[in-house]
């Protein structure tokens, strides 16, 4: 996401018309996604090489990665054994000789010539008695004032692509910081940035592609970071701000039926849940739409904190929802509320892509008519044939495998339902603020009682017998275990493990 921009002509016009670009390069930057100047700006280094400081060869140190600058001497190509080729140049400066050793890079021969002053960074080694470095970076130099942003100061390195050098990048993007940054202005107010202790956001461009440090770059990496989050913020917040203005549904939630259904209940509802509750019933009362995320582990009650959002829908008159993102999920859910709204005698209807022909037929008629209360079902619901008579809440499962235009695309079946989406995600209260901050959030933060807290392990490959081992013996204490893997059958495709061939391992 990028700053708020004025002088918009100069920065979203097209890159081919910044200084040094023109219309070939601008080809080869397309390639980078960067197509306008402001993209140029925005082209941010993926790391950095202090070159403040070159190592006089003499004093190179062997297994440290090392900057040393010095003349070509002599270039030569060697062939140890088939298919395997070492370029090998000897590096002299005042002070000693270096053979630089490029493996497998034919291409660098043609590039090297003698006599040539090169810029190399790599790790530094004895080899026969012989010091060697093993080149990672190498810059041949021009004796221009360009060298002033590759030599002596920390050099960026960018995403490149064939036909792009990084010396040919670092001056575009320089030339044009220059040139341009004065037709920035800063999205930030000036009492945040105060608050934050941020810098302005020139300075934090000029400190992204060239510090003066590696302190101010982290500085500049902090503000930007921040604005982006801020823009995100603001954004989600004038969304969440305009759902608000959006006529809802006002439902009552004093009613028999969810007593009845609560009371109903084989078992006591923790304090999280019953407090979950009323916050998702404090939605329904509003006649604003309800945008909520509920978030709770695996086995903390999700689904009955669902449930009761869902019945107050259908005792208000209205239909409801629950879309998951499997199939197996949604008939999951299907056999839990069937079982669940049994005393209710509601009975929902399930809707999946490989339902028989007469079955959906019957559910699409029922759901459109209105005489289908409850409909569960995969990404089937979004389908245009599906239609409802009057929709008035949504539950959407695992709502991180649905996309945003999925979820809007069910939600506009109806008249500005109510919306509760759930996850088993554990998500930090900063980062659901942040990525879900045009929803309220509601967390069960306690498991049911005789509920054990799930434990989640990792091995490496090399301790698959002990694991084989653990397994065997709960197995011989009479209990289940079961293996998930990626995909079913092998894969040419793709570098995945597959059940069929584990099953027969």
């Amino acid at each position: 996401m990028t700053s708020e921009i004025s002088g918009t002509s100069h920065l979203t016009s097209s890159v081919r018309y910044a200084k040094g670009v023109g219309e070939a390069k601008a080809r080869l930057l397309k390639r980078l996604g960067i197509e306008t100047i402001l993209d140029l700006l925005w082209h941010f280094p993926t790391h950095y090489e202090d070159r403040s400081s070159i190592t006089p060869i003499a004093r190179v140190l062997p297994g440290k990665k090392q900057v040393i600058q010095g003349r070509l001497i002599v270039v030569s190509r060697l062939t140890p054994r088939r298919n395997f080729t070492i370029i090998k140049a000897a590096v002299k400066d005042e002070t000693s000789v270096i053979y630089a050793i490029w493996y497998n890079q034919d291409y660098v021969r043609q590039v090297l010539r003698k006599g040539a002053e090169i810029l190399i960074s790599g790790k530094v080694q004895w080899n026969r008695g012989e010091k060697q470095i093993n080149v990672e970076e190498f810059e041949l130099l021009t004796g221009s004032e360009e060298d002033s942003i590759n030599l002596r100061r920390i050099v960026p390195f960018y995403p490149l692509t064939q036909g792009l050098s990084h010396r040919m990048l670092r001056r575009i993007i320089k030339t044009n910081l220059e040139e341009k940054s004065s037709y920035l202005e800063d999205p930030l107010p000036e009492d945040i940035k105060k608050r934050y202790s941020l810098i302005s956001l020139r300075e934090a461009l000029d400190n992204i592609h060239f510090p003066e440090d590696m302190a101010k770059e982290a500085r500049a990496r902090q503000r930007l970071v921040f604005e982006e989050f801020f823009l995100l913020q603001s954004a989600l917040a004038a969304k969440k701000k305009d759902q608000k203005r959006q006529p809802g549904i006002s439902f009552k939630t004093e009613i028999g039926l969810l007593n009845r259904f609560l009371a109903s209940l084989p078992f006591t509802l923790t304090l999280s849940q019953k407090k979950v509750i009323e916050e998702i019933l404090a939605d329904m009362r509003k006649p604003e739409p309800m945008n909520r995320l509920l978030q709770g582990d695996v086995g903390s009650g999700k689904t009955i904190v669902a449930a009761a959002s869902l019945i107050t829908a259908m005792a208000n008159g209205y239909q409801a929802a629950l879309m998951a993102p499997t199939e197996i999920l949604a008939q999951q859910h299907h056999i839990s509320f069937r079982e669940l709204l049994h005393p209710l005698r509601i009975t929902p209807v399930l809707l999946v892509s490989d339902l028989p022909k007469k079955e959906r037929e019957n559910a699409l008629a029922g759901t459109r008519e209105g005489r289908v209360r409850l409909i569960i079902g995969t990404h089937a619901l979004i389908q245009e044939e599906v239609e409802f008579h009057n929709l008035g809440t949504v539950v959407i499962d695992e709502q991180h495998r649905f996309g945003v235009m999925q979820r809007l695309r069910l939600r506009r079946k109806g008249k500005s339902p109510d919306v509760l989406v759930m996850t088993a995600t554990p998500i930090p209260r900063t980062l659901a603020l942040t990525s879900h901050g045009d929803l309220d959030l509601s967390t069960i933060d306690e498991l049911p009682p005789g509920r054990r807290s799930i434990i989640t392990k990792w091995a490496s490959e090399k301790r698959r017998n002990e694991v084989y081992r653990f397994l065997d013996d709960k197995l011989k204490e009479g209990k289940q275990t079961y293996f998930v893997f990626p995909i079913i059958e092998e894969s040419e495709e793709l570098d995945l493990k597959a059940a069929l061939s584990a099953h027969q391992h």
